[in-house]
């Protein structure tokens, strides 16, 4: 019943996470492609409220006349919108669901004994560590390089330092499935600390000058922008990571990390082209094709780096028999897929049900070699040998 009830609450999570995170990411990916596209208005009274661009929009049947001031409007509406509940609630989610998922069973999910043999309430604050230690030192970056001459050049450039630091550590600490996750997941928190920390009580401050009938410091829309603008640069390589999970032929590379690096450098061009194509088509910069380019070369490197090599021509295997892979199977797979445990509602433990799902114990336990999940109960690749000669032969029972 547990097992069922914690697939139940991992669904829910998901589908909210997802809900959420396509409404964060929804507004940003808006908000970035209206500040690209503003021009400089054409009405005169606009002009005399300080209305630094304006946006005609077609959408939905409507037109839509969006405009920004520079620095503050000259009164506040009686209701102003504002965007951070996505953004806390992505986070909650997300968190709530790598903590069901990875965290409440670290021993399994988390520890990988061949890079690191440590006890789960250790892997469990060294995960939460790489959340709390990345934002800080990002946050450190951007507090002292942020303001200066060409300070985002530096702040990339350091930031993506980190990052790599980060997903080395990560791949040669934990698992490869949950190394994945956790670089993003510590991304991804950085980017809700920005909102929490930096882009809303920025604009509580510049709300409460106006309110106070004091001059607006133009410092909190500047930095907020920042904050913002980073985030939007942060959102594929995030949204590649969490997706990664589902595919273990990356995170199960040997050299996973490179592979993580170059997957997330590749989504962050790609993104800068779209960051700066609207821009572009209003004579602001330079064509941004060559960023884009730039991602699609890196990730077609990625996929011929990672391309199946061809097995050498090797002498017919010989036959296993059931007899001899419930053996395996009782020894590395019962404890998960068993009378008393059934994690993903899935049982192996009768010639039936071994026979029912042979094709995704033969992907799982000798292609990808993804279970046991990091290997816990110690398959051999004699084992695995086994289980592939047996379905081979045609999954025989009795």
């Amino acid at each position: 019943m547990e097992t069922y009830l914690l697939e139940w609450a991992n669904l829910l999570l998901r589908w909210a996470h997802v809900i959420t995170a396509i409404a964060w990411v929804g507004s940003s990916f808006y908000f970035v492609f209206l500040d690209s596209s503003l021009t400089p208005p054409q009405d005169e009274d606009l002009k005399k409220q300080g209305v630094s661009g304006e946006l005609w929009a077609v959408h939905g049947g409507g037109f839509y006349h969006p405009v920004k001031f520079a620095v503050s409007p000259p009164a506040l509406p009686d209701k102003l919108h504002w965007f951070y509940w996505e953004s806390y609630t992505t986070w909650l989610t997300g968190f709530a669901l790598f903590t069901l998922s990875y965290l409440w069973n670290a021993g399994t999910y988390l520890i990988d004994k061949s890079l690191m043999d440590w006890t789960p309430a250790t892997a469990i604050a060294a995960a939460l560590a790489f959340l709390v230690v990345f934002w800080v030192l990002y946050d450190a970056i951007c507090r002292i390089f942020g303001q200066r001459e060409n300070g985002d050049r530096i702040v990339g450039a350091l930031v993506l330092l980190l990052v790599c630091v980060a997903s080395w550590l990560a791949c040669h600490w934990f698992a490869g499935r949950a190394a994945f996750l956790l670089v993003g997941a510590m991304i991804a928190t950085a980017m809700s600390a920005n909102v929490f920390f930096w882009i809303i009580p920025g604009q509580k401050k510049v709300i409460a000058s106006i309110k106070a009938g004091e001059p607006v410091d133009a410092i909190h829309g500047k930095r907020g922008k920042q904050r913002s603008v980073h985030n939007t640069y942060f959102t594929l390589p995030v949204i590649f990571a969490m997706l990664s999970n589902h595919y273990s032929f990356l995170w199960s590379h040997a050299q996973n990390w490179i592979v993580l690096i170059l997957m997330m450098f590749g989504g962050a061009a790609i993104r800068q082209f779209f960051v700066m194509r609207h821009g572009y088509k209003l004579g602001r910069n330079a064509n941004p094709l060559p960023y884009a380019l730039v991602g699609v070369v890196v990730i077609a490197g990625v996929i011929a780096w990672l391309k199946p090599q061809a097995a050498p021509a090797a002498a017919p295997a010989p036959v296993a028999g059931y007899a001899q892979v419930q053996k395996v199977l009782e020894q590395r797979c019962y404890m998960c897929h068993g009378a008393q445990v059934q994690m993903k509602n899935l049982r192996l433990d009768s010639p039936e049900a071994a026979r029912q799902h042979a094709a995704a114990i033969y992907q799982q336990a000798v292609v990808t070699k993804v279970m046991p999940m990091n290997n816990a109960t110690g398959m051999t690749d004699a084992e695995r040998a086994l289980v592939g000669q047996w379905f081979q032969s045609g999954a025989t029972v009795p």
